[in-house]
């Protein structure tokens, strides 16, 4: 597929630092920004080498703060954190069920080792805010029924639309099997509820070719619902082998998908920046986006960018 030539500018928001380190000794900003959810003037942010939630405020624009998801503690070096840590990519919201009257926040691991297949809902009150602790929820039913059809299992995005609950797959250079996995939202409403053990199959699997900047093809990072239906996909070209090693990002491009599961258009973002994280607001003609980073080096933070899809 051919990237279209016209291009998305990035508007820097703010850095993610925090006023509280989440662990001694690290550093005092997220710096792995993975998965991005607004409700009202909340903006919560996972990072893919944490325990913690981010929570920042849209207004006024100051240090955020952590709601820690699971116990324990991860490595301080890079190498022990990588092969510990849950690998948390996905961050949506769930519509209102069952304990959550006003929805939820599900947060879910990539699922490519065992130990990245947990997740953590978190209820939220009426005006956004996280009003209880989190529930650990394990990962196995929702993700075991797709070993068989990617070699390489790696969820970065998760996507409530109408009445389906979709999981974005994100495929590597060697592996390109980029994919939408899409679930009837009730069922994934019911398992989370009474916490089945059983398989839980999707309705289906849509398989994308992204096309490549400069011979390393585009592949999923994270993506947010329309009122439409339709979606925005984020998607970087990381030139690795596999779905546990980092590699040079050499682009980032925005996309939409119809709700028919068709890629309609896909764009280059300038300047480039590993862009993991997604949230899009239509406005009349225009879709608004926030974009979180992933700077792929602890001592650097994570950062919040603006742009603009008109037309």
């Amino acid at each position: 597929m051919r990237i279209a030539d016209r291009t998305i500018a990035l508007t820097r928001v703010r850095d993610l630092d925090l006023a509280v380190a989440p662990a001694p000794g690290r550093p005092l900003h997220l710096s792995a920004a993975s998965g991005l959810a607004c409700i009202h003037s909340y903006i919560y942010v996972v990072a893919d080498d944490e325990l913690h939630l981010g929570v920042f405020r849209s207004e006024p624009v100051e240090p955020g703060g952590l709601i820690r998801l699971f116990d324990g503690a991860l490595p301080g070096d890079k190498p022990g954190r990588k092969k510990q840590k849950p690998d948390l990519e996905a961050l949506t919201l769930l519509p209102p069920h069952a304990d959550f009257p006003h929805g939820a926040l599900l947060v879910l691991g990539s699922g490519s080792k065992n130990n990245r297949r947990r997740g953590a809902l978190l209820g939220l009150d009426p005006h956004g805010a996280v009003r209880s602790p989190p529930r650990v929820i394990d990962l196995s039913p929702l993700l075991g029924s797709l070993e068989d059809a990617f070699p390489k299992l790696n969820i970065e995005g998760a996507v409530v639309s109408g009445n389906m609950f979709s999981l974005f797959q994100r495929g590597n250079k060697r592996h390109r099997d980029n994919a939408i996995i899409r679930f009837p939202l009730p069922m994934l409403l019911d398992a989370l509820r009474s916490r089945r053990s059983g398989t839980i199959k999707p309705s289906a699997v849509i398989q994308f070719d992204l096309g490549q900047i400069d011979g390393v093809p585009l592949c999923f990072t994270d993506a947010a619902a329309l009122p439409d239906g339709s979606m925005v996909f984020t998607a970087v070209a990381e030139s690795t082998d596999n779905s546990y090693d980092d590699g040079p990002c050499v682009g980032a491009a925005i996309g939409m998908i119809d709700n028919q599961g068709r890629l309609l258009w896909t764009r280059r973002l300038e300047p480039l920046h590993k862009i993991e994280g997604v949230d899009a607001r239509a406005d009349g003609n225009v879709i608004k986006l926030l974009l979180a980073t992933d700077a792929d080096d602890p001592d650097h933070a994570a950062s919040l960018f603006s742009a603009t899809i008109s037309g």
